[in-house]
């Protein structure tokens, strides 16, 4: 789930705060952000940089490692063998870059790859996203809304986008006593009709 820390106040990461290890990290790559031209928004939590309004990089550091993701990764030559799928089997189009030390990071060849990303769209090369199939509440999700008509309505009324949130941040949880507590927090925000995250959008 997203860091609500780094949320709260719907900025990107301060990485001298939050990402202490990888400062240096960032910096260059906000060196190359300017140098290609793409503008910064913010999305799902961190700094997403764009081209013509379509998403082209961002980046984001760990405890092992620093991670650049390319979200047109699968149509780039990729002459360096150095992408990977992020989620193998289910990322279609995004593929990262990972670095385990700042000084493996050559300026250079990161800004052929984001130029190449930027010539992608110019080219308007995408991938249709697919429809996720549906999915309905199960579990201690499905016996909470059972036991309450009021919160079943209003959970029906939401979007199949906001209930899979829902279902997800549930799942998510391993201890019966967790997902008891998320269900509780969830509750106010379904009857007022919101998303899980609705708070951080713009």
């Amino acid at each position: 789930m997203y860091n609500a820390a780094l949320l709260k106040d719907r900025k990107g990461p301060t990485w001298h705060e939050s990402r202490g290890n990888w400062q240096e990290a960032g910096e260059l790559m906000q060196r190359l952000m300017l140098k290609a031209g793409l503008q910064k928004t913010f999305k799902w939590g961190s700094d997403i940089y764009t081209y013509d309004n379509k998403n082209v990089i961002g980046w984001g550091g760990f405890k092992n490692f620093f991670s650049l993701w390319f979200y047109n990764g699968v149509f780039l030559e990729d002459k360096d063998k150095v992408l990977v799928a992020a989620s193998e089997g289910k990322t279609r189009a995004l593929r990262q870059w990972r670095f385990t030390d700042v000084k493996d990071m050559d300026e250079q060849k990161i800004l052929a790859y984001i130029l190449e990303s930027i010539r992608t769209i110019k080219d308007g090369k995408s991938i249709t996203p697919q429809k996720a199939p549906h999915k309905s509440p199960s579990g201690l999700l499905k016996e909470y809304l059972d036991a309450d008509e009021a919160l079943k309505t209003a959970f029906n009324r939401l979007t199949p986008g906001k209930q899979r949130a829902y279902m997800e941040y549930v799942d998510e949880a391993r201890q019966e006593q967790t997902k008891l507590a998320r269900l509780e927090k969830i509750r106010p925000l379904i009857l007022d009709g919101k998303g899980l995250h609705d708070k951080y959008k713009r």
